[in-house]
């Protein structure tokens, strides 16, 4: 069995979702080592997420990104938690909503993501700054 980590800088992005399956692999190439086995993508924040879905129309993640601005509104007045903006409180509930790592099989030496699925880091702060991801491949 074989173990590789890496931990991924991530530049900053606007606030949507946003496709990182390209870098994710670009940080590990190791993963084109296993033939069978496991990715686990892990972000570092509580104000991000990781998903996986459409890769292909990005109007899909633009649909996202309306929807989780209704269903998680800024500027509730029920929250308590707004030390850094009205943004900080809806950030950490639509990161908790979606979760912190994906994991991915290993198929031949590549992502066996299905042919119209990508990783997308979900960023819910209008500023968020640089994020850090924790990139884990197993496998043999």
């Amino acid at each position: 069995m074989k173990i590789y980590q890496q931990q991924l800088q991530l530049n900053p992005r606007k606030r949507g979702f946003h496709l990182i399956t390209a870098e994710v692999i670009q940080a590990l190439p190791q993963i084109a080592e296993i033939k069978t086995g496991i990715c686990q993508v892990f972000i570092q924040h509580t104000s991000a997420s990781l998903t996986i879905n459409e890769n292909a129309d990005p109007t899909v993640r633009k649909d996202f990104e309306t929807y989780f601005s209704k269903a998680v509104p800024e500027n509730d007045s029920n929250y308590l938690h707004d030390d850094e903006g009205p943004d900080d409180m809806p950030a950490h509930l639509k990161a908790a909503l979606l979760g912190s790592s994906v994991t991915i099989p290993i198929r031949n030496g590549k992502l066996a993501l299905g042919i119209w699925q990508g990783i997308y880091l979900c960023e819910h702060r209008n500023y968020g700054g640089e994020r850090s991801l924790m990139v884990t491949v197993w496998g043999e």
